[in-house]
């Protein structure tokens, strides 16, 4: 039992750095693509927070998949102020599952 729990801590630990390391990498997508224009962690701008976003997906099974079908295919978007624009695709596709995975991490 020690040894498992030794074990657990231990990853913990090394998976720290790395996930620090994914939130900067998530910032810096968010910058480069303007996203924060938008958006931000914890209040709505012209989209939700990305808080808001990620209790919406909370315990949904095919949250990544539903946020990378909408992160690439421009979708209409209904804003809080009633009017409706195209949502813009992410050009880094590369760096979008880290991004969405930090987004459902808020």
């Amino acid at each position: 039992m020690f040894s498992l729990i030794s074990t657990v801590i231990a990853a913990t630990a090394f998976a720290l750095p790395a996930a620090a390391q994914d939130a900067d990498a998530a910032q810096k997508l968010l910058k480069a693509e303007n996203c924060t224009k938008c958006h931000s962690v914890d209040k709505s701008k012209k989209g939700p927070a990305y808080q808001k976003v990620a209790a919406k997906y909370k315990g949904k099974a095919d949250a990544e998949s539903k946020l990378t079908t909408f992160l690439t295919s421009s979708p209409k978007v209904k804003l809080d102020d009633g009017s409706e624009e195209e949502h813009k695709a992410l050009k880094d596709q590369k760096a979008m599952g880290n991004l969405i995975k930090w987004v459902l991490a808020q």
